[in-house]
């Protein structure tokens, strides 16, 4: 059972080369912390840096108690710095954002209140201006109608990184590969029904380079087709294998028996022209949907044999700065 937050707000923030911009962004995070009187704790999550982005964090951790920091060994990419910062936090609300300073820590205050006093499970932000070249916004808006068409999900902008989450929903679903592109809909099909959307602040790069390439699109597009199987079939793989599987087995089944009848009867009664199995394709054909049907009942079975094993991923941690080990 999870402990009950010991904190108003925990924010998660995975970080790649982002040195210049992190000593902003904290002291930003802390102002609007201390203005609106939150208890809160920033989870600075290091994912394989190669400049000197954490010794920045244990700077900033000696700087204010509040901010934390995790570092990978290796990079391992946004989910599972994501997936790891959420298993560590305290916060009864949770947010994530870029370290960038794309995202703007001032709307930390109208993401919490619509977390605790409107009820909402996710609260996912809408840049709905924004500063990014034609390269990016049009695959985006591509992405996003695809996405909201195949999720029923009506959002926006479903890969902003600024989010807000009730701890329930941070507890509950797990993200890994390239995931993180569709957190709402894991939520979803988590059961957390009740997401929303708010318009925030985009603003100009500051420091550095994006770290996505147009290739992530491509990528989404694939990761929300395999997100949708298994939502729907992880926990009833034999549903979809064994269904399509027992149809090709009958189907095939059925050929091959019509075609011997088809050849004694001929042989018997010297009724047209005999035709011997070997030399009917369709016979083949039918054995051939008789192995794809036994396959894929077996695929089925052995889904359901490994579901039963709860799916766990450990991502090796260099060091850790204000957490407990």
């Amino acid at each position: 059972m999870d402990k009950k937050p010991t904190l108003d707000i925990s924010v998660v923030i995975p970080l790649y080369n982002e040195e210049e911009s992190l000593p902003e962004l904290c002291d930003w995070i802390h102002r609007v912390m201390i203005e609106h009187n939150f208890s809160y704790e920033v989870l600075l999550i290091d994912d394989g840096s190669k400049d000197g982005s954490w010794d920045v964090v244990t700077q900033l951790h000696n700087k204010y108690k509040e901010i934390k920091g995790i570092q990978f060994n290796r990079n391992y990419g946004k989910s599972a710095a994501l997936h790891t910062g959420f298993q560590e936090t305290k916060g009864d609300v949770i947010m994530t954002m870029d370290a960038d300073l794309q995202d703007s820590p001032d709307e930390i205050p109208d993401l919490y209140t619509m977390i605790k006093e409107e009820g909402y499970d996710l609260v996912s932000g809408w840049k709905k201006k924004r500063y990014d070249p034609l390269s990016k916004t049009i695959p985006t808006k591509l992405f996003n109608g695809v996405t909201r068409m195949m999720s029923g999900i009506k959002l926006n902008d479903f890969n902003c990184g600024l989010k807000a989450y009730s701890h329930r929903v941070t507890k509950s679903i797990e993200i890994y590969g390239d995931m993180h592109r569709f957190i709402p809909v894991i939520a979803k099909w988590a059961g957390f029904t009740k997401i929303g959307e708010k318009e925030v602040e985009h603003r100009a790069r500051q420091y550095g380079v994006s770290k996505f390439g147009l290739e992530r699109f491509i990528h989404g597009f694939l990761d929300l087709m395999s997100i949708t199987f298994v939502s729907k079939f992880k926990k009833r793989p034999m549903h979809f294998f064994g269904s399509i599987g027992t149809i090709s087995l009958m189907l095939s089944f059925f050929i091959v028996l019509y075609l011997i009848g088809e050849t004694i009867y001929s042989k018997w009664f010297g009724y047209g022209e005999v035709r011997e199995l070997t030399n009917n394709p369709s016979f083949f054909i039918a054995l051939t949907g008789l192995v794809i049907g036994m396959q894929l009942f077996i695929a089925g079975f052995l889904g359901e044999m490994i579901q039963l094993n709860s799916r766990s991923q450990d991502y090796l941690i260099r060091d850790k700065c204000g957490l407990s080990d």
